[in-house]
């Protein structure tokens, strides 16, 4: 990677900005107005939605009477309670709703509906003093967001997650047991998720999602359903929320609904791409008809950053010991640090439609990430290169996986870390992203992530009594 004097590319595209995944417009609505539509819709519960560190999603359920308070800001949790967040004497923290983010839950069960209906507001966490927690996975995310606002700049991204439906076994205990042993863009009657890929597209219809697409992925029992282009940050608030009514649905019906990368051996893991554009001005500034690959040199700085700190992020886009069961060669995962414009061996592709279009594929994260912290290291690698002048190696348009190790090292083609550890280690080396993160929410998570990876090493694993218990 070469870093030349940092300029910005010319947007020359005729495209408008990206739409919200939510089709309903509520950046406009007041505590006033959401509390008028608690009452006209009969909502008797409000959850107010934040996540820790790792993406798992929390939530205070507060009643009628407390409505108002919530609006306003004004509930507090206790902030040791949760994973990464603060010390048992500094506890005392508070949710500030995002009013935009406001929906009310379909109905998923009959259950629910005599219960009465529940709505939602993703929260930002703030201090006692009222200024912003550092360490809030949201917060991360606005930082970069704030950072690329500076430079005229706004990212948007269409995820593409990936999720595996099991069958329970009779305690209701999970099993990886496929209902199905279809393929992809498979039909019923081979294709049983059908159904309920159906049910979960009308439920998230409902809540004001567009949906794009839904169809069965190559090893049996897997998944994947593609909600419109948005700005990153109702991006990372549609994935969350995504995750949530796909399990939520798959419980009715019985099922186990996992986002873990590799659940079973032998088959295809579950990846969670995400086609990434930035936007200057209402148009999409990665397009140049005039460039090379008819991308602008912005888009390419934009990749070249990408490429240079892929090592530093994978233990945030893939943050599990099973992520890297994912991340090997012979399953279309990437684990090359390259990028083409003709095929999906490398780590960053670009796809063919240019225009209001123009995107780059990256296709290393997992749907087991805290999509916060994962798009906001993407936007910090992608910032990083264009303020650096970073220019990426030439495009390789050869199918990465058939060359060997003396034609990878001649390209110049690095491997991803090859399990947690190395990932972790790579995260702390990377000045950008540690940057990017904060020191205390690095810390926090790098302590997490070295405590799992103790835990997974110091286990006996089946595979290991299987090879090894006769034998020696």
């Amino acid at each position: 990677m070469t870093r030349k004097a940092a300029r910005t590319g010319t947007a020359t595209s005729n495209s408008p900005a990206a739409q919200s995944p939510e089709a309903h417009d509520t950046r406009s609505l007041s505590p006033e107005a959401i509390l008028e539509r608690l009452h006209l819709e009969g909502v008797k519960f409000l959850r107010l939605q934040f996540s820790d560190i790792l993406g798992t999603v929390k939530n205070i359920e507060v009643a009628q009477s407390q409505f108002a308070k919530a609006l306003n800001g004004e509930v507090m949790f206790d902030g040791s309670a949760v994973q990464g967040f603060t010390r048992v004497e500094e506890s005392d923290m508070l949710l500030r709703p995002d009013l935009s983010t406001f929906l009310v839950f379909p109905q998923f069960s009959r259950e629910e509906g005599e219960r009465g209906k529940v709505a939602r507001l993703i929260c930002d966490v703030y201090l006692p003093d009222n200024s912003p927690f550092e360490g809030d996975p949201r917060r991360v995310l606005r930082r970069q967001i704030e950072r690329a606002a500076t430079l005229g700049l706004s990212m948007h991204c269409g995820p593409e997650p990936e999720f595996f439906l099991f069958e329970r076994g009779e305690l209701g205990q999970g099993t990886t047991r496929t209902n199905d042993h279809a393929g992809y863009f498979d039909l019923a009657p081979i294709d049983r998720g059908e159904r309920i890929r159906r049910e979960i597209t009308n439920k998230l219809v409902e809540m004001g999602f567009e949906i794009e697409g839904a169809h069965h992925e190559v090893a049996p029992g897997q998944h994947e359903i593609d909600f419109g282009y948005a700005p990153v940050l109702q991006t990372a608030d549609a994935i969350s929320t995504f995750k949530f009514v796909v399990k939520r649905v798959a419980l009715e019906y019985g099922l186990l609904a996992s986002f873990l990368p590799k659940p079973v051996a032998g088959v295809n893991g579950s990846g969670m791409h995400c086609h990434l554009s930035l936007f200057r001005d209402g148009k999409n500034a990665f397009d140049d008809p005039e460039g090379e690959y008819g991308l602008s040199r912005l888009a390419t700085q934009f990749v070249a950053g990408l490429l240079e700190h892929a090592p530093g992020m994978v233990a945030v886009t893939n943050p599990l010991v099973n992520s890297y069961k994912r991340l090997i060669p012979g399953y279309e995962a990437p684990v090359n640090v390259a990028w083409s414009t003709s095929n999906r061996s490398a780590l960053i592709r670009i796809p063919a439609r240019r225009g209001s279009s123009t995107r780059a594929e990256f296709r290393m994260p997992d749907p087991s990430c805290n999509p916060y912290l994962a798009l906001a290291l993407m936007l910090a690698a992608g910032l990083d290169g264009i303020e650096a002048g970073l220019e990426p190696p030439p495009a390789i348009q050869r199918n990465i996986f058939k060359m060997t190790v003396r034609e990878k090292r001649h390209h110049k083609i690095r491997e991803l870390p090859g399990n947690l550890s190395e990932a972790v280690d790579a995260l702390e080396r990377d000045e950008v992203m540690v940057a990017a993160l904060g020191e205390h929410l690095q810390d926090h998570y790098s302590e997490a992530k070295r405590q799992e990876w103790a835990e997974y090493s110091s286990a006996v694993h089946a595979w290991e009594l299987e090879r090894y218990l006769d034998l020696i």
